[in-house]
C-alpha cells in the first residue's frame, strides 16, 4: 500500500521554502542582497532608516524560516522513525519493543542504550 502523497497547504509551503532556500543560489541571492544594502549605506548617509531596513528585514526572515525549518524537520523526523519501525517490525531479530522508543522519556533511552552496548560487547 503506498501512502497517500498529498501534503497540507502549509506543509507543502514549508517543503517548497525549505527546497528553495536550500540551494546555494539563495545564499547567494542573500550576499548580493546584502552587498547592495552595504553598498548603499553611503548613499543614504549610514541613516537609522538604512540600518532599520536590513534590521527589520532579516528579523521579519528569521522569525518565518524558524517555523519553516521546524515543520520541514518534524515531518521528516517522523517519516524516518515510520521507516525506523517498519524495519524493526520486519526483523526478525530486532525487538518490536524499540518500535516508537522515540516517544520515551531521556532517562529511559539511556537505558536502552545502556542496554544495548552490554548486548554489543558480548
Amino acid at each position: 500500500m503506498q501512502p497517500e502523497r498529498n501534503l497540507g497547504k502549509f506543509d507543502a509551503f514549508a517543503s517548497a521554502v525549505a527546497r528553495v532556500t536550500g540551494h546555494a543560489a539563495a545564499a547567494t541571492a542573500a550576499f548580493v542582497i546584502i552587498l547592495v544594502w552595504a553598498v548603499s549605506g553611503p548613499i543614504f548617509g549610514f541613516s537609522d532608516t538604512w540600518q532599520l531596513i536590513i534590521n527589520t528585514a532579516t528579523t521579519v526572515l528569521t522569525f518565518l524560516m524558524v517555523f519553516i525549518i521546524q515543520n520541514t524537520i518534524n515531518r521528516d523526523s517522523l517519516a524516518m522513525h515510520v521507516k525506523l519501525d517498519e524495519l524493526i517490525r520486519a526483523t526478525d531479530e530486532a525487538r518490536n519493543r524499540m518500535i516508537g522508543s522515540e516517544k520515551l522519556s531521556e532517562t529511559v533511552l539511556d537505558e536502552l542504550e545502556h542496554e544495548e552496548e552490554e548486548e554489543a560487547r558480548e
